[in-house]
């Protein structure tokens, strides 16, 4: 998320004097909702769905305590019903081996999903994983599926709340974000994406390529294949770094806490409150979603962290991560960095900013500059697209 100075938002100075004030509430916005989802969801007897409930409500606060889009209240359980429904429809009916389910419903959620408008990216990737959560469970049923959505329901609803209690008056009235726009294609053009074949192929066999490498968790070669792979190795760079950084330091909290405490109230409130300070104390705001994610995620059916849990887990993830790049360099490699090198050339005259598409490229062409060690170059030639030319 961009700083006030970033996106020139009104009363920035007041935000940036009042930075400790603001990770101190964020802290306790985390830890308060993320205890008061767990505690309602297990008076209702939700048991392992109460984490979907927990991640819900620690993700829906957003650092700056700006507000979200009307939108995202209906569109987010909507993608949610869908997502385990199309799961839970399609398990008994595939009676075949688990990779040929996960390829079954993985290629059924990611055509859904190709359908949506571009600008529902995220919903995209969402329905992709939500769809084969039943899979992971032997025992998936209905029953099941309204479980977590009822969970994901009382996450929103209580991480909105416990929000707009402890925002200030002067953060509510905050303009949103601006957005990169993003041209609008038909549905045929999204379709004859190649990129998106590439994707679905090779999401669909991520399962068989873990069982054969021997991971202890396959499952997440899928997630590395589902929300890592970007069309060009950049994006796909920068979700990899996003992905390991969040996935090392989010377990840390509850393999400290889970460990010496067990699950309640108290214990989740300091593993999720404990990751986003860490997260922030370390200047790592930028991957405290994902952080929070695999804190949260931590807990369903774990309990106590087993000695297995941590190493295996990332483990499994560098392999997902490792697939993910591996596709991109070898099927239709695309680079981000010299996309954005040959559009900057022909840009006529610097203007003092970034052109939509030049904007679109920056963070993917920037993280592949990091990797090639050509950081510094490209430094010098963003200094030089975003230095008005005398006039």
């Amino acid at each position: 998320m961009s700083s006030p100075a970033e996106t020139g938002r009104p009363g920035e100075s007041d935000h940036q004097a009042s930075e400790p004030t603001l990770a101190l509430r964020l802290v306790l916005v985390v830890a308060l909702a993320s205890a008061l989802t767990w505690a309602i969801c297990n008076s209702f007897g939700l048991g392992g769905a109460t984490a979907y409930g927990v991640v819900v409500a620690a993700l829906i606060v957003r650092p700056r305590f700006d507000r979200w889009p009307p939108a995202v209240f209906v569109l987010l359980p909507l993608v949610v019903v869908i997502g385990l429904a199309l799961g839970t429809v399609l398990k008994p009916l595939l009676e075949a081996p688990a990779v040929w389910q996960f390829a079954v419903v993985t290629a059924c959620a990611q055509i859904l999903g190709q359908a949506l408008p571009d600008k529902l990216l995220l919903a995209r990737n969402l329905l992709a994983v939500l769809a084969v959560l039943p899979l992971l469970n032997a025992n998936a049923t209905w029953l099941g599926a309204w479980q977590q959505l009822l969970a994901v329901g009382i996450g929103l609803a209580v991480g909105t709340a416990v929000q707009a209690a402890l925002r200030l008056p002067g953060e509510a009235g905050g303009r949103p974000e601006a957005e990169v726009p993003m041209p609008a294609r038909s549905l045929a053009v999204r379709f004859s994406d190649p990129f998106f074949w590439r994707k679905l192929v090779v999401s669909s066999l991520a399962l068989s390529v873990g069982l054969g490498l021997g991971a202890v968790n396959p499952k997440y070669l899928y997630f590395g294949v589902v929300l890592l792979l970007n069309d060009s190795l950049g994006a796909t760079l920068n979700r990899v770094r996003d992905r390991m950084v969040g996935v090392t330091l989010g377990v840390l909290m509850p393999w400290l806490v889970f460990n010496t405490m067990g699950v309640n109230s108290v214990s989740v409130a300091l593993v999720m409150g404990g990751t986003t300070a860490l997260m922030l104390a370390f200047g790592l705001v930028a991957h405290l979603r994902t952080a929070l994610i695999s804190s949260g995620v931590t807990f369903v059916g774990y309990g106590a962290l087993t000695d297995w849990y941590v190493p295996s887990r990332w483990i499994d993830y560098t392999m997902g991560c490792g697939l993910a790049l591996l596709t991109c360099l070898l099927l239709r490699p695309v680079s981000a960095l010299r996309r954005f090198r040959q559009l900057a050339a022909a840009e006529p005259e610097p203007t003092g900013h970034l052109s939509p598409e030049l904007a679109l490229l920056l963070p993917s062409a920037l993280e592949e500059a990091r990797v090639l060690g050509q950081e510094r170059e490209f430094r010098r030639l963003l200094t030089q697209l975003q230095t008005a030319a005398p006039g």
